[in-house]
């Protein structure tokens, strides 16, 4: 079980930092661009770790103060989850 979790989350984590990537690339070209909430979706479904990666590796949304407070406020969120599930605190 441990396994199927870990792996999700990398598979979460991928898909965050892709899609942080793909509007960037999107926002450069002016062409349609991925609604914020989806970026926040794929933030909040376990891949934190990397939509906050993709906005500072593309330096995308990094002046947008809901997602500069936002994206580690999801992931500190997450991680005290995890921590309380495992028996941490």
């Amino acid at each position: 079980m441990d396994k199927l979790i870990l792996g999700y989350l990398v598979i979460a984590n991928i898909a965050g930092l892709a899609v942080m990537g793909i509007d960037k690339a999107k926002a450069i070209k002016g062409a349609w661009r991925i609604p914020e909430k989806t970026l926040f979706l794929f933030s909040l479904i376990g891949g934190s770790i990397g939509t906050w990666a993709g906005m500072y590796l593309f330096h995308h949304k990094t002046k947008h103060w809901y997602f500069v407070i936002g994206m580690p406020a999801i992931l500190i969120i997450q991680l005290v989850i995890a921590a309380y599930f495992m028996g941490l605190i």
